[in-house]
């Protein structure tokens, strides 16, 4: 089991609990995806939104983090005002 835990500055923080760490990189992506959506940003901001800040933090929990897991550490990551860090729960 993992525990992922996410902030948007000023803005928003989520976490999930789950089995592995693609689970959670799927929904990471999801809810993210959803509150920038219904941000009321214009469609090229929320576009740069997901290509700059989510696709890097979710692309690097489903790589390094995935790794770092498996091996029983922690792991996280930022970009711009978006973070997300990981921990294998005991």
């Amino acid at each position: 089991m993992i525990k992922l835990t996410w902030a948007l500055v000023a803005e928003h923080v989520d976490e999930w609990t789950g089995d592995d760490a693609a689970q959670g990189a799927a929904v990471l992506e999801a809810r993210v995806g959803a509150s920038v959506e219904a941000s009321g940003m214009k469609p090229e901001a929320v576009q740069h939104w997901r290509t700059d800040f989510l696709t890097p933090v979710v692309t690097s929990l489903r790589t390094e983090g995935a790794a770092a897991l498996a091996r029983g550490e922690s792991w996280s990551r930022a970009a711009g005002p978006f973070m997300a860090c990981a921990s294998p729960l005991s």
